[in-house]
This record gives C-alpha cells, sequence and structure tokens, in this order.
C-alpha cells in the first residue's frame, strides 16, 4: 500500500535525533511521516489476527488496540509531563473523529451519491455513550471550578476513571455479545484496509501478524518518543498553543489510518460501516483512552493528569456531540451535511490556533 512508503521516515527521524538535534520543525515532519505507516501496521496486523479469532474475540482485539498509536503517543508524552498537549490530544480525537473524519466521508460519499444510509438505533446509541462521556468531563471540571485543584480532584478522576471502564466494558458486551447486529459494520470496518483495499481472503499467519504488531508498536513507541521531544520547543519556537498542537496535529497523527478507512467505505456507500468507523473511535477515546490514560499517570511523569479538562477542550467536545448527535439523529447523510461539520471543525481548528500561548 502507498502508505508504506512512508516507513523511508522512520530511519530518517532517528538519524535526524542523532545528527540534527537542534533542527526540531524537521525532526517534528519527519517522526510524524513515519508515525502515519506504522499506525497503518499496526492496524493491518490487528486486522489479520482479528479474522483468524472470531467475530467476538475479533471485535474485542480491535476494540483494544483500534486507538493503540494514540495511546502510546500520549504515553509518551504524559512521561515527558505535557499533561496539556494529551488533554487536548484526547479531546482532539473525539472531535476530529466526529467533525473532521465525518463530516469529510459524508461529503465525499455525497458528491457520489445523492444521499446514503445508515441505522439510526445503532447511531443512538452510539451518540448516547458520547453524551455520557461528555458529562463525565464536565463533572471534574465543575469539580475544579468551584474546589480548585484539591486532592479530593485527583480521587475524583480516579473513580470517573474506573467508572468510564466499567461503562466500557459493558459498551463491549452489549455491542459484542448482546447486540450485535446493531453495529456489525464496526466489525466490518476492519475489512476496509488503511488505503481502503479489502483484505485477502488468505491472511497472513498469525505468528506473521503477532511479529507486525510488535515490530510496529515497538517502532511506533520509538518515533513517538522522538517527536514529544520535539514538541515543546517546537512550540516555543513557533508560539504554538499546547490546545492547538495536542488537539489539530498530534490527534490526527495518531488515527490516520483509520480517517482513510472511513473515508474509503463512504465511498464505496457504506455510510453504516463509516460511521461506525467514525463514531465508535471517538467513544473508545472517551471511554477507554481518556480514563487509562489518566490512571497511568499517577505511575509516569512528575504528577498524576485528572479529567478536570480546560472549560475550552470541554465546551468543544460538548459542540461536536451536539452537532453529530443530531446530524445522525435520522440516519440520513449528503454531502451538505458533511460541509457543515468540516465547517465547524476547521472554526475550530482557527480559532485555537490563532489562541495566544
Amino acid at each position: 500500500m502507498w502508505m508504506n512508503l512512508l516507513l523511508i521516515f522512520v530511519p530518517i527521524a532517528i538519524a535526524l535525533e542523532f545528527l540534527a538535534a537542534d533542527q526540531h520543525l524537521l525532526i517534528f515532519i519527519a517522526s510524524s511521516l513515519a508515525i502515519l505507516p506504522l499506525a497503518g501496521c499496526m492496524g493491518h496486523a490487528t486486522e489479520q489476527l482479528a479474522e483468524r479469532m472470531g467475530e467476538a474475540v475479533g471485535g474485542l482485539l480491535n476494540a483494544t488496540f483500534g486507538n493503540a498509536a494514540e495511546l502510546i503517543i500520549a504515553l509518551v508524552a504524559l512521561r515527558a509531563g505535557l499533561h496539556e498537549v494529551v488533554e487536548a490530544s484526547i479531546v482532539g480525537s473525539i472531535v476530529g473523529n466526529l467533525l473532521l473524519v465525518f463530516g469529510a466521508a459524508m461529503l465525499a460519499g455525497g458528491i457520489r451519491y445523492p444521499e446514503q444510509m445508515f441505522n439510526p438505533r445503532g447511531a443512538r446509541s452510539q451518540a448516547t455513550m458520547l453524551i455520557l462521556s461528555a458529562v463525565a468531563l464536565i463533572l471534574p471540571a465543575t469539580f475544579e471550578a468551584v474546589e480548585g485543584k484539591t486532592a479530593g480532584l485527583h480521587r475524583l478522576s480516579v473513580w470517573i476513571s474506573f467508572a468510564l471502564l466499567v461503562v466500557y466494558a459493558l459498551y463491549l458486551l452489549f455491542s459484542l455479545v448482546t447486540h450485535p447486529a446493531l453495529f456489525r459494520s464496526a466489525y466490518e470496518a476492519r475489512s476496509v484496509g488503511t488505503e481502503g483495499e479489502e483484505i485477502k481472503s488468505n491472511p497472513s499467519s498469525s505468528g506473521r501478524a503477532l511479529a507486525l504488531l510488535a515490530a510496529a508498536t515497538v517502532g511506533t513507541a520509538w518515533v513517538s518518543e522522538i517527536m514529544v521531544g520535539s514538541l515543546a520547543p517546537l512550540m516555543r519556537d513557533y508560539a504554538l498553543s499546547d490546545i492547538f498542537v495536542g488537539a489539530f496535529v498530534v490527534a490526527i497523527l495518531g488515527n490516520a489510518a483509520e480517517h482513510a478507512s472511513a473515508i474509503t467505505a463512504a465511498l464505496r456507500n457504506r455510510m453504516d460501516l463509516s460511521f461506525s468507523i467514525a463514531v465508535g473511535s471517538s467513544v473508545q477515546v472517551a471511554l477507554f483512552v481518556a480514563p487509562v490514560l489518566a490512571l497511568a499517570s499517577h505511575f509516569l511523569g512528575p504528577a498524576p493528569m485528572d479529567l478536570a479538562f480546560r472549560p475550552a477542550l470541554v465546551l468543544i467536545v460538548v459542540l461536536s456531540v451536539v452537532v453529530t448527535a443530531q446530524m445522525a439523529s435520522d440516519g440520513h447523510a449528503d454531502w451538505f451535511k458533511g460541509a457543515q461539520l468540516l465547517v465547524v471543525y476547521i472554526a475550530l481548528a482557527l480559532t485555537f490556533f490563532f489562541l495566544p500561548r
């Protein structure tokens, strides 16, 4: 696939780190381009393993590793103490999937087809999960506004993190075991590769897939270290806010492979599948990635990260969830709806780009 050509940037990023450590912009660009194919390799290996293990186990595997690249990048940033960037990347991933990916998919599909359909019942179920996630972010932020950053806030974040993980486990039980028909396209999403190619009927052996997954994971962790190391000086040199870098740069890198799959599915008139990729990824970030990072921060980095995100971040999550839920409520998609979502995303990106650091 064409994205594998970008693997050449893996050694380039490593070489720049050792030979031109002061060229922060070049290091960031090279490491960012290197992460894209590594994330694609992780997704491809996960697809191969999921095909071998049956629908239920395969669905669980996809759910666990679906955002592995983003999780690795965030863990590295946590260890470096870049809590603000991590918080922004969590929010950016949720918002990017809802507005950018879903919007681009509806726009691309709507240009080719006058109107596309997707399962409104499944859409409402996932939208409800997103509303729950927004509430989980609002509560710690409200607590901080009233009481400030206290030990109670950290305890509240820990308990909310555990609650979100329990809800995520119940969501997996609901979607994989008791009501799989509502989320069938979420499993079919893995049949669309990062370039939109159908996975061949003769997949690689499980051993090769595991080796690929392990190698891609190690590579992603290494390159993420390089990329995160260039973030702080880059933000300082170019006066970029941590919200913009985390929400609109780092978040996009971690989910680039899924972005391509969602758009390709829409171009094939599989809007139900495209919706499952975009919104399902947001649900996973909100209910799994965010609480895991909050809990992991107690063991990584200089200080724990709570779930009391800044009001601006909470606001854009709420706005994105409300807008997407409204767009998806009738189960119809067209290019104009997609354009509207993209305009909202671009407006948010411009707002935080010009936000003073």
